[in-house]
């Protein structure tokens, strides 16, 4: 067993050994993080286990090219490529239907489900989602062109990320630059994203007619000062998806499982149960 908190169990999904946690016990909730650099499932997810772990059985794998999955060499990714992974993912666990929750770039790919397998989806819980189109923002065009920089990473995450950066510790940036500089790291993160990004925003959205058509009951999380995605975006998918809510939180940025975890994991606990 590694000491290594983000890294938990293996499983084999198609050319991937995908890198996951599983904890608790009771119905499943996916949990699907986001796409800055250095970042993994326990990175993104791990307050958000500490507190519904003992209450939900909670899934968190790492994406290819994220966190500690295993992937082939010469790997180009991308939305259909993700998608497979986490089909092959539930499948390998055996597990037929479940509540997903997607943090920004995992929004997008927890639409992906809804859209394309929709039979799997019982709940959707979108925060800050990418998914819809949008304008790039200058926050979201620092997060994907990041380059390995501790002052960079520090910067992105207390004056990008967060509303008050005073939340990010020294400890917590040195961690996640480490993370973005392990070896395959930055090139894989380099790989999906390069400029002009506006393409990778749009190549992300769905179209509007497949978003309408989604019929899994859907709770629109988001942060009104959030300089990463858009709050305009989580307005368009309460428009757009017929059986939807929004809670929106002030004072807060695009990490609300962090900045909001407390009342953040009450919503999802209150959602997920019939």
């Amino acid at each position: 067993m590694s000491d290594n908190p983000e890294i938990g169990r293996s499983v084999r999904t198609g050319p991937f050994l995908t890198n996951y946690h599983d904890v608790g016990a009771g119905a499943p909730i996916l949990l699907l993080h986001g796409s800055g650099p250095g970042v993994s499932a326990y990175a993104n997810w791990r307050l958000v286990i500490d507190r519904l772990g003992s209450t939900h059985r909670l899934l968190a794998p790492d994406f290819a090219g994220f966190g500690f999955t295993e992937v082939p060499q010469g790997t180009s990714y991308h939305r259909d490529l993700w998608l497979g992974q986490l089909v092959d993912f539930l499948d390998a666990l055996g597990i037929e239907r479940i509540s997903v929750v997607g943090n920004s770039f995992g929004g997008s790919m927890a639409l992906a489900l809804a859209i394309h397998h929709p039979d799997r989806v019982d709940r959707l819980i979108l925060m800050g989602a990418v998914g819809v189109p949008f304008e790039l923002t200058p926050g979201l065009d620092a997060v994907w062109g990041y380059q390995p920089d501790e002052d960079r990473m520090r910067t992105l995450m207390r004056d990008t990320f967060a509303y008050d950066g005073a939340l990010v510790t020294d400890d917590i940036v040195r961690s996640r630059y480490l993370a973005s500089i392990r070896p395959g790291a930055q090139e894989a993160f380099a790989s999906m994203f390069p400029a002009p990004r506006q393409r990778w925003v749009d190549a992300m959205a769905h179209p509007e007619a497949a978003i309408r058509a989604i019929t899994a009951p859907t709770l629109l999380v988001h942060g009104r000062d959030d300089k990463v995605i858009p709050l305009s975006t989580t307005l368009t998918m309460l428009d757009w998806i017929d059986d939807a809510q929004a809670h929106i939180f002030g004072r807060c940025g695009h990490w609300t499982q962090i900045e909001k975890v407390d009342p953040f994991c009450r919503l999802v606990a209150d959602f997920v149960t019939p």
